[in-house]
């Protein structure tokens, strides 16, 4: 298993140290964190090869991490001497792994184990070029053609082939696709469930066919040739159907779901059948699952199938998957969570086992927004939500995500998202009814993840009542009639029980009034909190 992957100026990874779990890794983050770029990093030095060709052929200049490339131009500008940047991405595997040939101390941190280096650096045989593209007027961009990639154990000796113990499936929910419609992840896959054997028998059928279409179909064109050019040439010119390697059958066939070609087959099709692929045909080949955004171009109902395929077919395989979807994070475990920020990883360990049993089984629930929210507000229901919403907007003149605040509703299980935000620790505060208790009861009931600046629960006060509506009306106490015509409260109604009896409505009501209300003091206390 690969425990420890160091990444140096990929892309947006500058200083990248990631412990990966056994078995299952879930990677999440904001756009642009670098999740993407990790899976990339780990598909390169794991196979030697990025979109099909060696790395070598397809080194780019923003490959490099911009930063990092920034300092050096104003480094070399200053008149300092510095070595130019380079790119590191190394896998370390535990130390009983094999195969043991791997195995040396040749790594950033001189650490004895198996393992894979891939390392992007000047070529030593155009230094004198680079020094020249250094005191010429160019673009702050390193030249790319006079760097070269070397794919490396950890005894420095360089690897021309893909160790057969470290396969690799990759699944792509994307569709980056090639001129024939299949992308190359997808076409590996199909070329690995093709043994040796199997794929000599395909060939030589493959190039026999070819010759007899040349003798049938071809023969009647080549007679007409030879009428044409008689005379014209010293030697017989003819047609013939290419036989050789570069035209073999692997770049004829092509995959079909059903009868429809796989490349017209609707998207959510292919990323199932892509993943299908990956899991079982590969399944004696690899030893690592690679899954980037499963859930893209998926219905609920397909996503539920990939992801059940994923747990089904991983088997004992390390698997990382890069997610957008609370779905895919709850069903596969909480526990597993890596959380990306700015090219850094955040270890998520230490969630109670409950927690995670829960949250698999109400897979449904939006845990992403709380493990990427930089501040959060847990409120019980949709009309605590829209009134939170209101009383903000009246407080502060703008909204709560005009301040990067999440108000999520999560009903009276708030002791759950508490935990992840107590684990994250996230700033957050907690607002729920009092519901004929006392506030210190559901304060010592969530103490463990409450801390004073921090996370902080705000409850109602119990003589001002026991749920929201009554609260509003005492809250607005000096004022009843404006707070009754906004919720369109009937003349001889109670408004409490108006309230109470309407309180979706009556919320939508408040929170789209062009007149204000008074709010209860637990509200307006969270507010206050929630914005330092």
């Amino acid at each position: 298993m690969i425990t420890r992957v160091i990444v140096q100026n990929y892309r947006c990874l500058r200083h990248l140290d990631f412990v990966p779990l056994d078995g299952m890794n879930i990677v999440v983050g904001d756009n642009e964190a670098g999740k993407s770029t990790l899976l990339e990093a780990l598909g390169l030095v794991l196979t030697g090869r990025v979109n099909g060709r060696r790395p070598g052929e397809e080194i780019n200049p923003f490959w490099f991490n911009t930063e990092a490339v920034a300092e050096y131009f104003t480094a070399i500008a200053g008149g300092d001497k510095l070595e130019p940047p380079q790119i590191l991405i190394e896998v370390y595997f535990a130390k009983d792994d094999q195969p043991q040939t791997l195995r040396g101390k040749v790594n950033s941190r001189h650490e004895d184990c198996p393992g894979l280096r891939l390392v992007i650096e000047l070529d030593p045989d155009f230094e004198p070029e680079f020094d020249q593209y250094l005191r010429s007027s160019h673009p702050p961009v390193l030249p790319a053609e006079y760097f070269r990639a070397r794919w490396l154990d950890f005894r420095e000796l360089q690897l021309q082939r893909r160790p057969p113990e470290f396969g690799v499936a990759f699944i792509d929910g994307r569709t980056v696709r090639s001129s024939s419609g299949v992308d190359n992840h997808t076409r590996q896959m199909l070329a690995d469930a093709v043994d040796k054997r199997d794929g000599a028998a395909i060939s030589v059928a493959f190039r026999q066919s070819r010759h007899e279409l040349t003798q049938s179909v071809l023969a009647g064109v080549n007679q007409k040739i030879r009428t044409m050019t008689q005379g014209l040439l010293t030697g017989q010119i003819e047609l013939h159907l290419d036989q050789s390697a570069s035209s073999g059958w692997e770049a004829a066939v092509i995959p079909q779901v059903g009868s429809v070609p796989f490349a017209m087959a609707g998207q959510g099709q292919q990323v199932i059948m892509k993943t299908a692929l990956a899991l079982q045909a590969t399944s004696g080949k690899t030893s690592f699952v690679l899954v980037e955004e499963p859930e893209n171009h998926l219905s609920h109902t397909g996503l539920m199938s990939v992801i059940a395929s994923i747990e089904k077919l991983a088997g004992g395989r390390q698997t990382f998957v890069v997610t957008h979807s609370s779905y895919v994070m709850n069903r596969l475990g909480l526990d597993r969570i890596h959380l990306m920020h700015q090219g850094k990883v955040k270890e998520f360990r230490g969630l109670d086992a409950e927690t995670v049993s829960y949250f698999k089984k109400q897979s449904g629930y939006d845990t992403l927004r709380v493990v990427l929210a930089r501040k959060v507000v847990i409120v019980e229901g949709p009309s605590d939500e829209m009134i939170f919403n209101r009383a903000y907007k009246d407080q502060t003149g703008q909204d709560p995500v005009d301040d990067g605040i999440d108000v999520l509703t999560y009903g009276t299980q708030n002791r759950r998202p508490l935990e992840l935000c107590h684990l994250l620790d996230r700033r957050v505060a907690i607002l729920r009814d009092v519901d004929k208790r006392t506030p210190q009861h559901w304060k010592d009931q969530a103490k463990p993840y409450l801390e004073d600046g921090v996370r902080e629960m705000f409850v109602g006060d119990p003589g001002e009542g026991s749920t929201l509506e009554p609260q509003l009306v005492s809250a607005n106490n000096a004022d009843l009639a404006t707070l009754g015509t906004i919720v369109g409260c009937p003349d001889g109604e109670d408004l409490t029980d108006h309230l109470t009896d309407n309180k979706t409505e009556s919320a939508w009501r408040i929170a789209t009034s062009a007149r204000q209300i008074k709010y209860p003091g637990y509200i307006t206390k969270a507010i206050t909190f929630i914005r330092k």
